[in-house]
């Protein structure tokens, strides 16, 4: 029986959109096309996932591959994508219907540790019982490793959960310790009936 739903957080509880987030500097394309490269392409991004690099230290070296013109807008994409949010239609409806129906909802998210600055501003964070972050593991999806912890952080049974991301391998990676999963395209209404599929009530 099905008792908990993991939750992925970009692309699924919120949207995650690089190129919108830089289309909002207004600059050039072809600075658009080095910021997305050298920012949210970067080894450095990967290494805030890992809690191996903070902010200030990704922007610094972020920095050293474009020209100063861009230093602020490095600035501004690493430490306020997040203002606006972007939420995902549906998502936090759907949450609030799952955990009225006494499913226990938690949040697994590869994300640096500024996340707890910016995750009360989430539709739907109110719903979930707890959450891990990659930066605070030391781990990242998809990883087993990081998903064995999860169940032990949340006091879950794999074969009792769900685990729902927009990314195909991180998914695998749940499954490879036996929790269901779900790639999420965007949709939360398939997500529902994908759910419903799966016995659940709500």
């Amino acid at each position: 029986m099905i008792r908990n739903i993991l939750f992925d957080m970009g692309g699924v509880l919120i949207r995650f959109e690089p190129d919108h987030f830089i289309r909002r500097l207004n600059v050039s394309d072809e600075d658009a096309r080095l910021l997305n490269l050298e920012v949210f392409r970067s080894l450095e991004w990967g290494m805030m996932d890992w809690g191996a690099m903070d902010e200030a230290e990704a922007v610094c070296s972020m920095c050293t591959r474009l020209p100063s013109h861009l230093h602020q807008a490095v600035q501004t994409l690493v430490c306020q994508w997040d203002d606006p949010i972007l939420p995902m239609e549906g998502m936090e409806r759907l949450l609030e219907r799952l955990s009225g129906s006494g499913y226990r909802l938690f949040l697994l998210s590869n994300a640096s540790r500024r996340q707890h600055e910016y995750w009360p501003s989430i539709p739907g964070h109110q719903y979930m019982k707890d959450t891990l972050i990659s930066a605070d593991a030391g781990l990242v999806k998809p990883q087993p490793e990081i998903f064995r912890l999860a169940c032990k952080k949340f006091d879950i049974l794999p074969e009792e959960s769900i685990f729902v991301d927009d990314l195909p391998l991180n998914t695998a990676g749940a499954q490879r310790i036996g929790m269901k999963s779900f790639v999420f395209h965007g949709d939360a209404s398939e997500l529902e009936q994908w759910l419903k599929a799966q016995g659940l009530l709500f």
